[in-house]
């Protein structure tokens, strides 16, 4: 067997054995659950969807309204999000550049001296360049040329890159998207809750005048000796009492309207509002639709699920850095070791360069990389299933909230007038003889209690309705 023969089987030899090595190693990715109950528990297939309706529709108090667009357009943490998905943007751009060729202009200058005593300087001394001219010494060198290198990308590793930073883009719009529904949400939370607290200090303030037209009671009965000192002073402790929950309100108020303003992007200021409109908020009626709606509407699940592409992209290209890369290298110039000769066509030169590497031994970065890629693909579908899960026992929870809280404030509301019919009994017993002053402070407590109560109920009931809205993926524009 001749030696040219013997060189082409090596050679045959080490390709197979490095294409050997290169094989990666085998994982079973684990498949994502996209099923969803046909429905939320005991409710009725409902085949519009409320999630679907813009915020614009969904609200109607305009100073509300006008509370969402300001902050939509104000709100700094919205605007860092913003900037997040711009640099997310330019990362598709820079992954882009990593599989085209890069094209320079290069431009260089230099000097070398070499020893007469080398196997070059030997050469040198003795070469022309033309008939009678030596070579000059010491030799200048300049050039100028383009040159270009370019990956392959034979096994698609920087396009999977690629695509993959492009699926986590998607995924920060959506993330966006997410942020703003919640943004709605409690900015509507917190716009209610003042209204609440508004009303409950129409409450303190309509209390306090009741409880000093029965202490005027108990004073008269006072001078004709049908009652005495002590309840005197126990229904002007009483009044005293409620007289303080009103600062304890109005702090809370101005805490609320701060908060909102934080939410808006302004400096504390009054928040408008109708603050006699507490009593005629109903809560809007809400249409769920079927539970696999929520794939579409749910900007957090439609984040998750490009999260979870993103990282099967990523197993592809770590996969592909154990096959073998090739790398082509070219350029074109001019190289002269005096400027005078760069225009010549002696002084043209070209090149262009295959490289062919693959992986053969130590390749544990590259297993290691694999692997935590396998691991992330996991990852990626366990908080895929989660946040599916999540979502639908959030809307099942807040159903069964809208649904109880109904019965409570209807429930609470009777409370409320029967203790406000008690309060004028009290007061007809008490100047009669027939009731001591206990009952009436006890009733007026009572009272005053199960209307804070019933204010309670009704603001939940009116975030109930803010709650279910978020969590059928309504808020964003669709």
């Amino acid at each position: 067997m001749n030696k040219n023969k013997i060189y082409q089987y090596t050679g045959y030899a080490l390709f197979l054995l490095s294409f050997a090595a290169c094989k990666p190693i085998e994982i079973q990715q684990r498949i994502e659950n996209r099923n969803v109950p046909e429905k939320y528990g005991n409710a009725d297939r409902d085949s519009s969807n409320t999630g679907k309706i813009k915020w614009q529709a969904y609200f109607s108090d305009p100073n509300l309204l006008a509370l969402i667009d300001q902050a939509l357009q104000n709100n700094q943490e919205l605007h860092i999000v913003l900037q997040e998905i711009e640099i997310s943007k330019n990362e598709i751009s820079a992954k882009k550049g990593e599989y085209l060729p890069a094209v320079g202009v290069k431009v260089g200058a230099g000097v070398d001296k070499v020893s007469r005593y080398t196997n070059i300087g030997a050469m040198e001394a003795t070469t022309e360049i033309e008939p009678g001219k030596e070579m000059p010494d010491p030799l200048f060198d300049f050039g100028i040329g383009i040159q270009a290198k370019w990956e392959t990308d034979i096994w698609g590793k920087l396009h999977n890159a690629t695509k993959a930073q492009l699926q986590r883009y998607l995924a920060s719009v959506e993330g966006k998207n997410f942020m703003v529904t919640n943004l709605i949400s409690e900015i509507a939370d917190s716009y209610y809750e003042l209204l609440a607290l508004d009303n409950e200090l129409m409450v303190i303030n309509q209390n306090i005048k009741i409880q000093n037209d029965a202490l005027d009671v108990v004073k008269d009965l006072k001078k004709f000796a049908r009652s005495n000192k002590l309840a005197v002073k126990r229904f002007q402790a009483q009044i005293l009492k409620t007289q303080g929950m009103q600062y304890d309100i109005k702090q809370q108020i101005t805490e609320t309207e701060n908060k909102i303003n934080y939410l808006v992007g302004r400096f504390p200021q009054p928040v408008p509002r109708n603050k006699d409109a507490f009593d005629q908020l109903v809560p809007q009626t809400v249409h769920t639709g079927i539970p696999s709606d929520l794939l579409e509407n749910r900007p957090d699940i439609k984040q998750a699920e490009y999260d979870l592409a993103a990282s099967k992209l990523d197993i592809k290209s770590a996969k592909a850095r154990f096959y073998p890369s090739l790398d082509i290298a070219a350029g074109i110039g001019f190289q002269a070791f005096n400027p005078t000769y760069l225009v010549k066509p002696e002084s043209f030169l070209s090149s262009l360069v295959g490289e062919l590497t693959a992986p053969l031994i130590n390749k544990k970065a590259i297993k290691a990389a694999y692997y935590n890629a396998n691991a992330r693909q996991v990852q990626a579908v366990y908080h895929y299933e989660q946040t599916i899960l999540g979502a639908y026992i959030e809307v099942a929870n807040q159903l069964s909230k809208i649904k109880n809280l109904e019965s409570s404030v209807d429930i609470k509301t009777k409370e409320v007038d029967a203790l406000n019919e008690s309060i004028g009994i009290s007061n007809d017993l008490f100047k009669y003889a027939r009731a001591d002053y206990m009952e009436v402070l006890l009733t007026q407590r009572d009272a005053l209690e199960s209307k804070f109560e019933l204010v309670e109920k009704k603001v939940n009931q009116l975030k109930a309705s803010v709650a279910i809205y978020r969590a059928l993926g309504g808020g964003w524009s669709h």
